[in-house]
């Protein structure tokens, strides 16, 4: 394999060498990535209650930006072009 692609491997975590895992470290690694997920959805809950309603969350009170108009749009189901 290439320098890049090693590389690429390894940025992305999907790094050869882990055939090599013992069963305790996949599942501190499978636990971490399942509680960064769980804590971006709540990050981007956040900024959808602060973008919302003004004053929801203090701390993004000076980084959220109101929104007037309607922020489920995109999640209406309506993805029809034609």
């Amino acid at each position: 394999m290439s320098i890049f692609f090693d590389n690429i491997l390894i940025l992305f975590m999907f790094n050869y060498q882990n055939k090599k895992m013992t069963e305790e470290t996949k599942e501190k690694r499978l636990r971490a990535e399942i509680n960064n997920g769980r804590l971006a959805m709540l990050g981007i809950f956040g900024f959808l209650c602060a973008d919302t309603i003004p004053g929801s969350v203090p701390a993004l009170a000076n980084i959220a930006i109101p929104y007037d108009g309607n922020c489920m749009v995109p999640f209406e189901g309506q993805f029809s072009y034609f």
